[in-house]
């Protein structure tokens, strides 16, 4: 699940598997996840860590937090904010990809692999 020798700080990883995951439709709204605490020990790593994923996550509108429920998958909500903020790590991230050589084919292949990986949603619809 984590790469603890990755230069990609812990909290980071935990919450881009989680990401993954709903975007892959293995966490549905309404799924639960394990407690911080349970996260942690399976990963072993500090609680701190863990809460710290699972916060950016809640921050993010991804998941809610109670005290009774724990942590549970919600739906997001794609508002102008949200665009703006994704775009601009998108610019990053192909930004990086030209910079380093990848033709505009390699990028628009990649990225189109690595979205039919993710399950199509209705709102989404097939490619």
């Amino acid at each position: 699940m984590v790469d603890l020798s990755s230069d990609v700080p812990i909290y980071l990883q935990l919450r881009d598997r989680v990401v993954e995951a709903i975007a892959a439709g293995e966490l549905r709204e309404g799924s639960s996840l394990p407690s911080t605490r349970a996260l942690a020990s399976d990963a072993g790593i500090n609680f701190h860590t863990a809460n710290k994923a699972y916060e950016l996550l809640r921050q993010e509108g991804l998941i809610r937090l109670n005290r009774k429920t724990g942590a549970v998958v919600t739906t997001a909500t794609a508002d102008a904010a949200v665009r703006a903020a994704w775009t601009a790590r998108l610019r990053t991230l192909l930004a990086e990809a030209v910079a380093k050589g990848l033709t505009d084919d390699e990028i628009d292949s990649a990225c189109r692999s690595v979205l039919a990986s993710f399950q199509t949603t209705p709102e989404r619809g097939a490619s």
